[in-house]
């Protein structure tokens, strides 16, 4: 039987109520509860790469949600998982089998990661508008004021500047305002054992199933109950939306409470997001993006390098040669010959596409969401409340970050995806 909720009139249930009353049907599964359910914590630690994104969808946006209750009990690949966290974590196996009696198939997960049938065109600068909104600007002056000594202790231990920190959250959740209302478990499972039929089945059923094992063990020792925690619809958690498996692996605690907090500990998320892209090989000190003119000739040789790769993997000194030209008087063009760089391509319908070159740092971002457009959304929203925050005289911005390039003119950046085009504030698979 498939149950509908909807955020609509005729009764029906919020998708919010509904994830809380899926959660207070399972009797007994508090997080002490669960915990105490089992003989022997985790044994060993959790290594698992950082998700994929997933397709782009509003901030705040709610959903009609589609549920298939108890679809996971007596199910032959489910007792399979279980019988694998058994063996490899302790868990008891009756405690899992009740949890996953409770586990409902979201069909609207299930259609939020089914890929389009039509292909839709690329749009930087419908999407550059989305993330560099008054909202987000202003949220994130808000957040830098409120959380200033966190970021710069950020900088200090991690060298990743308050900027790049900020623009991330920013794009993610607006500093916390929305965060999703799925349950994780639900997603998790969903994705895990019916991720839709598509070339990448296998592969991202793989990561979600990594996922779900990681979420268990991290709810298990932090003694949460795994029914209740709400995310994206692909199981993303918290201030800078994390999957579990990021959780495990590069969370921190940075507000020094012995717990690892990411849904409501602004300086836990902070510290998160540095040590994740710190942990993936930012560079301290050292630029974004650069700029390239506008003649003809550089756009042509741009045109020709934009291959999707978000790697840097052409060195400067080659295209130069080839008739590029930089826009960038500052550089030293000698000392930065040998620079491997990316040609980031940002196409708009209707215009023409914009070209940058991005360094480490922008690669390094794109490992948060493999989006071109996401990377240089959050690198442009950081600068943007960076100015802003000079510019009505609050705190001044932590120093000593990267000499980043400034965002040109007053729409600032262009536009499209690189690596696949659509970019998500939810870091997920797809």
């Amino acid at each position: 039987m498939t149950f509908t909720t909807a955020l609509s009139a005729s009764g029906r249930l919020r998708t919010t109520t509904l994830a809380f009353a899926l959660c207070a049907a399972l009797p007994g599964w508090t997080g002490a509860a669960f915990a105490q359910q089992q003989t022997r914590p985790a044994q060993r630690p959790l290594v698992v790469a950082q998700a994929q994104p997933q397709p782009s969808t509003s901030q705040g946006q709610t959903f009609e949600e589609e549920i298939v209750p108890q679809r996971y009990a007596n199910n032959a690949n489910v007792d399979a998982f279980i019988d694998g966290m058994v063996a490899r974590y302790d868990f008891d196996p009756a405690a899992l089998h009740a949890l996953f009696a409770g586990v409902s198939y979201s069909a609207t997960a299930v259609k939020l990661v089914t890929p389009s049938p039509l292909p839709t065109a690329k749009n930087w600068r419908t999407y550059q508008a989305r993330f560099l909104d008054p909202v987000r600007i202003n949220a994130g002056v808000r957040f830098w004021r409120a959380n200033q000594a966190t970021l710069q202790r950020a900088y200090d231990q991690y060298g990743v500047p308050p900027e790049v920190i900020v623009g991330i959250i920013g794009v993610e959740t607006i500093y916390g305002r929305y965060m999703g209302n799925f349950r994780v478990l639900d997603a998790l499972t969903t994705l895990a054992f019916d991720y839709p039929d598509t070339p990448n089945r296998a592969d991202r059923m793989a990561t979600f199933r990594k996922n779900l094992e990681d979420y268990l063990v991290w709810t298990r020792d932090a003694r949460i109950d795994p029914s209740t925690v709400l995310g994206s619809y692909t199981g993303a958690i918290g201030i800078p939306q994390f999957l579990p498996s990021s959780i495990v692996k590069y969370a921190v605690d940075y507000e020094g409470n012995n717990q690892i907090d990411l849904r409501t500990s602004q300086a836990d998320a902070i510290g998160s997001v540095a040590n994740y892209l710190k942990e993936n090989g930012w560079e301290n000190g050292r630029p974004v993006v650069w700029r390239i003119a506008s003649d003809a000739g550089s756009i042509g040789i741009a045109q020709a390098a934009a291959d999707g790769q978000p790697e840097p993997h052409w060195p400067l000194e080659q295209l130069l040669r080839s008739g590029l030209v930089l826009d960038e008087p500052d550089i030293d063009i000698a000392s930065e010959a040998g620079t491997p760089v990316t040609v980031i391509d940002l196409p708009s319908p209707g215009r023409p596409t914009e070209y940058k070159l991005g360094l480490k740092n922008f690669y390094v971002l794109t490992r948060y969401n493999r989006s071109f457009f996401y990377a240089l959304a959050v690198y442009q929203l950081g600068q943007r409340v960076k100015a802003q925050m000079l510019a009505t005289g609050g705190p001044t911005p932590a120093a000593g970050g990267p000499a980043m390039t400034t965002p040109g003119g007053a729409n600032g950046i262009d536009g499209a995806n690189g690596v696949n085009g659509t970019g998500n504030p939810n870091s997920a698979p797809q």
